[in-house]
């Protein structure tokens, strides 16, 4: 009888709990999971939030701050279907980070409004993201829109994150725009770089200036010379001979020159 009864009220409870599982709403437990693997990392920031785009540097892992960024290794997530515990840090704080999969990622139209399918890259606000317009390093492709005419308005987006660099077909104008502010930041981060690569352009470019010129010179009145004295054809040929010579040895000096300005 005791096992009757131990039978029947196990019966009960399974009745109560599948009662239970029909009416709370299944989707509750998959809400904003992550169907990835994450890695805990010890984040040196106060205001990180889930869709956050960190980065990685020798001094430690932080929220990104620079558009293109090559040194991301992925995005927050709080929720991940995954996630392996790195080692307790004494100090600080760590968060689950995903590199790869389709979750929810922090964006500003900072850059323009995001359609479907556009490439989404890091900015200049910390930890989010924006449409990328250039070739550069990527974070993923947007899988939804988002248009603000406030970019400081930030809102989580899906995104299929695949890290990589990206090339994007561009104008002559956005091509020439890129080598403009590649170039001045050049000459503001390493000024004396740029010098020497300018004095050797320079040099290089009077070398083959003033050679064509020599030879040019010669040789025009070599054919004057030839044509009013024919006799003296080997002469003449010899003394062009020379100074196609001359205007080689030019040439391969402001080369010589220039390679010298560039590796000392």
């Amino acid at each position: 009888m005791k096992s009757g009864k131990g039978s029947f009220f196990n019966y009960l409870l399974f009745f109560f709990a599948l009662v239970l599982l029909t009416f709370i709403p299944r989707n509750i437990f998959a809400q904003d999971l992550v169907l990835g693997v994450a890695t805990t990392v010890l984040i040196n920031d106060e205001k990180v939030n889930n869709g956050s785009i960190v980065s990685t540097s020798d001094k430690g892992f932080f929220l990104t701050t620079k558009p293109y960024d090559q040194s991301v290794i992925g995005v927050v997530a709080l929720n991940p279907a995954v996630k392996i515990e790195g080692p307790t840090p004494t100090t600080g704080k760590s968060y689950p980070v995903v590199s790869s999969g389709n979750f929810k990622v922090l964006v500003s139209t900072i850059n323009g409004p995001i359609v479907r399918g556009d490439s989404i890259t890091s900015s200049t606000i910390p930890g989010v993201g924006m449409k990328a317009t250039k070739s550069g390093f990527v974070l993923g492709v947007a899988q939804e829109s988002y248009t603000s005419d406030d970019f400081k308005q930030i809102k989580p987006i899906n995104v299929a994150v695949t890290m990589r660099h990206s090339a994007p077909r561009a104008t002559l104008q956005r091509n020439l725009f890129d080598v403009a502010n590649l170039s001045a930041l050049a000459w503001t981060e390493e000024p004396l770089t740029v010098f020497r690569y300018l004095m050797a352009a320079f040099i290089l470019i009077v070398s083959f200036i003033l050679g064509f010129y020599i030879f040019g010179r010669v040789a025009n009145r070599g054919v004057e010379a030839l044509g009013r004295n024919p006799l003296a054809a080997r002469v003449i040929q010899l003394g062009i001979g020379l100074n196609v010579l001359i205007t080689v040895a030019i040439i391969g000096a402001g080369i010589l020159v220039a390679i010298l300005i560039l590796t000392i």
